[in-house]
Formats: structure tokens, sequence, C-alpha cells
């Protein structure tokens, strides 16, 4: 089974230079809590746009915590940072710009309109 939250990170690394970061520059660790006092660690450094990603534990100018499950739908788009966040789901530590800069690399809500039906012709 595909682990989502490994899959995302992987994916994030393998995009090469990102645009909608182009002027950004820090580093974001995600703390991920899996329930059993484990503690997982990934720092997402960016560079104006080009992201490197590692287990460090680094110093980073904001640190993410949140629980592990929480995180993977984050990473799928059923759940939004910023609203977690405000809600108390996620804490964030450090430079929230950075949050809501990094926001921007995970996924939308997924599609919930429905497709528009295809006009009727007058017969």
């Amino acid at each position: 089974m595909a682990d989502g939250v490994e899959d995302f990170f992987r994916k994030l690394a393998d995009r090469g230079q990102q645009p909608l970061l182009g002027k950004l520059r820090g580093d974001v660790r995600f703390d991920l809590l899996d329930g059993q006092g484990q503690t997982e660690r990934w720092l997402v450094t960016v560079n104006r746009g080009e992201i490197t990603i590692s287990h460090e534990e680094g110093s980073p100018h904001c640190v993410l915590r949140s629980d592990r499950a929480l995180f993977e739908r984050l990473t799928k788009g059923e759940e939004n940072a910023t609203a977690a966040v405000l809600r108390g789901a996620v804490v964030c530590l450090g430079d929230i710009n950075l949050l809501l800069a990094i926001q921007r690399l995970f996924p939308g809500p997924p599609n919930q309109r429905k497709p528009k039906a295809e006009p009727v012709s007058p017969r």
C-alpha cells in the first residue's frame, strides 16, 4: 500500500523549479505525530523556487506540527492547512508567511461540483 505522506514529499522533490515560490527563501519542518509517541520529521528547504527535502531537524523558519493522519488528508486536498491551523488541529511555530506560501504546493480540494449537463437542443 502506498504511503501518501512519502509520496507527497517524493513528488515535491521531483517537481523541480516552482515558479510560485520563485521569490521565497526559507525552511519549513513538518513534525508528524503518529499517535504512539513517535515523530517523523520532514524538512522542506525552498531557495527561490528550488525545493529540497530531507529528514534533518535543522533550524527551520517555520515548524508545522500535526497528526500524521491529518497531514495525509492535507496531501490529498481533503483538508486545508490554513484552516487546520486556525482551528488548532495543526500547530504552526515561527513564520506563518512560509506556511501560507508552502500551502500552494498542496493539492486543492477534490472537485465537488457536478459536471454541467449538456444543453438540450430544441426539436
